[in-house]
């Protein structure tokens, strides 16, 4: 299976760092880890705002324990997690557990740790959990483009069956957490213009695992695991492999029943891939390349002129080295191969109810909105916009009536997608981050398992998300 018949799949330290063995808190490359420890994962994040190595320069940006990407949390599923967040910021803020299927009590969209306050998340993640790469940020209201455009991210790793595949298992394993910046003559992250806010802020800076071009090893016959994050607020990536293959594994939310070769990798804000990539071509460099994408702005871009370009958190699009896989020198005299089969996708069972959600620009005068809608609301907090059943499973029908991109993300449950613009899926995939270009149409398939509460679903644009491209659903 190649790329053209996986007709939908829309679903980035110092250096690319293979995943440490060793247990507890560790540093590798000066990038700190925490791995679980006899079931537990206890760490301190502290947010604050200071001087890291960032590309090839020092700027003060937000970060997490003082590096950019945050430590990478490595957790197995039915371990139990501790983080104390330490919020040294000028604002408030709180964490969000992308790609975590835990209660919306613990991951709680709504709370408010203060500036200078600390706050203690404790759960445990569930035994039968997948195996899936997620990603911590902020998910403050109204800050939230801008706590993660200043540098707050860092990823999430939960182990499960999928990690005890032999092939996988032999594989070396590497993390791209993808970023993109915009600093000011301090170096220190610029405000953007109201326009780039309406569109969504971009940075001309783009970063993986906090440096330019970060070498990935791969030796000569070997196999490597690349987890890919897209971190940005913002910015859709179209991803290339020059010359090289890669096959898709895993998407957000859990494993695919079998590798599926890719040409062309497109992820929006808030998606994850795994890939492995076998190393069965010559010792040398071959370069991870981002290709511009067409997120809706091209036509208001050329309409604006070059003055566009001067207006902070608008950037024009190019073609950019992303990371530089290098074979290692020395080889494995058998090449390690890929696995035939993975874990097996079983289908969603019929829905007991559909629903229609329209992603738009409005205005809610209720709300206060500033030009983002679903449904012809804006988020306003405390007022409950969906309701649905716990245990039940429904059929949402999501549309972008808008001309910009609008990736649609839901927290607490995963989903598959059935159909594209009309078009059935050929193959199903677990998700909670489905990207929609404009006037596109996807539906979606969730059920609701496990845990009532209150949660959200939004437009994982950070800036349409500040700007009421957001609701409210409360499971029951």
């Amino acid at each position: 299976m190649r790329r053209r018949q996986f007709l939908s799949l829309l679903a980035a330290a110092p250096s690319a760092v293979l995943i440490s063995q060793c247990r507890g808190t560790s540093r590798r490359n000066g990038w700190q880890r925490a791995k679980s420890q006899n079931g537990l994962l206890e760490l301190t994040l502290q947010a604050k705002q200071r001087s890291v190595s960032l590309g090839n320069q020092s700027a003060r940006v937000l970060s997490y324990n003082g590096q950019v990407p945050g430590p990478v949390l490595d957790v197995k599923a039915g371990d139990r997690v501790a983080v104390t967040l330490d919020n040294q910021l000028d604002t408030p803020t709180n964490l969000h557990y992308h790609g975590l299927h835990i209660s919306p009590d613990i991951d709680n969209v709504f709370h408010e740790v203060a500036a200078g306050e600390q706050y203690r998340y404790e759960f445990d993640i569930p035994s039968n959990h997948p195996t899936t790469t997620g990603w911590y940020h902020p998910h403050y209201h109204l800050m939230t483009a801008q706590q993660v455009f200043g540098g707050l991210a860092g990823p999430l790793i939960i182990r499960g069956e999928l990690d005890e595949i032999p092939e996988i298992q032999q594989a070396s394993e590497a993390l791209l957490l993808i970023q993109d910046f915009a600093l000011n003559d301090q170096n220190e992250p610029l405000q953007p213009h109201p326009l780039a806010e309406r569109w969504g802020r971009e940075g001309n800076l783009l970063l993986g695992n906090g440096q330019q071009n970060p070498i990935i090893e791969l030796p000569q016959n070997g196999l490597l695991r690349l987890r890919l994050i897209n971190a940005s607020a913002s910015r859709i990536y179209q991803l290339q492999l020059l010359e090289h293959p890669w096959h898709l594994i895993a998407t957000d939310r859990g494993a695919i029943a079998e590798p599926v070769e890719l040409d062309n990798l497109i992820l929006s804000p808030g998606e994850r891939v795994e890939l492995l990539i076998p190393g069965d071509r010559e010792p040398g460099d071959y370069v991870i390349k981002s290709f511009p994408y067409e997120r809706g702005t091209g036509e208001m871009m050329a309409a604006f002129g070059q003055s566009v370009l001067q207006m902070p958190g608008i950037t024009a699009p190019n073609e950019q080295v992303i990371a530089t896989l290098r074979y290692e020198r020395r080889a494995r005299t058998e090449p390690l191969t890929l696995p035939k089969k993975l874990l097996s996708v079983e289908p969603l069972p019929s829905a007991q109810h559909q629903r229609q959600f329209i992603l738009n620009h409005g205005i809610d005068y209720e709300a206060g909105s500033t030009g983002f809608t679903i449904n012809e609301k804006s988020f306003m907090m405390g007022r409950v916009n969906t309701r649905v059943s716990l245990g039940d499973t429904e059929d949402w029908t999501i549309i972008n009536k808008a001309s910009l991109a609008h990736p649609f993300h839901l927290h607490t449950n995963r989903f598959q997608v059935l159909s594209r613009n009309g078009k059935p899926e050929p193959y199903l995939v677990w998700k909670d981050t489905v990207a929609l270009a404009a006037y596109e149409t996807v539906v979606i398939r969730v059920r609701f398992e496990d845990f009532p509460g209150k949660t959200v679903y939004h437009c994982h644009v950070l800036d349409h998300e500040d700007r009421g491209m957001m609701g409210i659903l409360e499971i029951v």
